[in-house]
């Protein structure tokens, strides 16, 4: 992946980083596969602002995405690398041997022609989806389910990956981008490799209008507010505002608000980096 530079032009060029998009490889997406997405403003069904600092952007449709991946045994051609506006990472548009067409997320180095296949005893390649019992330790892999048959739910943006440690019964030990050990049945599937993109998080918008066409708008600090709307709001000149706080004065920036009596907290060999 290649990111791309501009020359100080203008104001807002002057830091923009952006990627070079040059693995994407058409700019139609496939129509089948297309969904209407509709805005909220941070509204919800009565009408009333319930998430602050959305609105506007740019009108988007949803590309179905096959996080399941339960077409098993059938070889699938990889036809193209697409650009998806919903989220970080590439999509690839895949055709199986039967002539259905899905969406996958891809992974980085996956190219046109390439054949990927999901299901048992399927080699351990890229963009391959296999259950975690035959994948051999080490292995980098992403789209991780968490219960067997839901569809990924762990490591699917950009440039994200886990590791498959071990396997302890009937669980896998599983190394998370977060730095979280975790055991995960082994029932469940993942996908071979890391997820494309990997330097979404070197690009940088270089202006602020580049936010508003995503859909943020502009974000008031706590601090700059009166004591009426924020916690940390008021006092006299330029004061800090104490120590850091939500809206509804929670404890910001370190306090531990994850339940003890969390199910899934049995399943946490490790817990992630702070």
């Amino acid at each position: 992946m290649a990111l791309k530079k501009f020359k100080p032009t203008t104001p807002g060029q002057r830091f923009k980083i952006i990627s070079a998009f040059e693995d994407i490889t058409t700019t139609t997406p496939e129509k089948s596969l297309l969904a209407p997405l509709k805005k909220t403003g941070g509204r919800n069904n009565q009408g009333k602002m319930t998430m602050r600092y959305i609105g506007g952007g740019h009108k988007r449709r949803y590309r179905i995405i096959d996080f399941k991946r339960d077409k098993e045994n059938i070889p699938a051609v990889v036809k193209t690398i697409e650009y998806d506006p919903n989220r970080s990472a590439r999509i690839a548009l895949v055709e199986y041997s039967d002539g259905e067409k899905r969406y996958i997320v891809a992974p980085n180095g996956l190219k046109v022609g390439q054949t990927v296949m999901s299901g048992k005893g399927v080699a351990p390649e890229i963009g391959n989806t296999l259950y975690l019992s035959e994948i051999p330790f080490g292995t980098i892999i992403h789209n991780i389910e968490l219960r067997p048959g839901q569809g990924a739910k762990m490591a699917r943006s950009a440039g994200s990956y886990a590791q498959l440690m071990s396997r302890d019964g009937k669980y896998a030990v599983i190394k998370l981008p977060s730095g979280e050990t975790r055991l995960i049945l082994q029932a469940c599937k993942a996908t071979v490799g890391m997820v494309s993109n990997p330097d979404h998080n070197l690009e940088r918008s270089g202006k602020a209008g580049r936010s508003r066409w995503l859909g943020r708008r502009p974000r008031t600090r706590g601090v700059a507010m009166n004591p009426v709307d924020h916690p940390m709001g008021g006092g006299e000149g330029r004061a800090s505002g104490g120590h850091p706080r939500s809206r509804k004065g929670l404890y910001a920036k370190g306090k531990k608000t994850r339940s003890p009596k969390k199910a899934s907290s049995k399943f946490i060999l490790e817990k992630r980096k702070k």
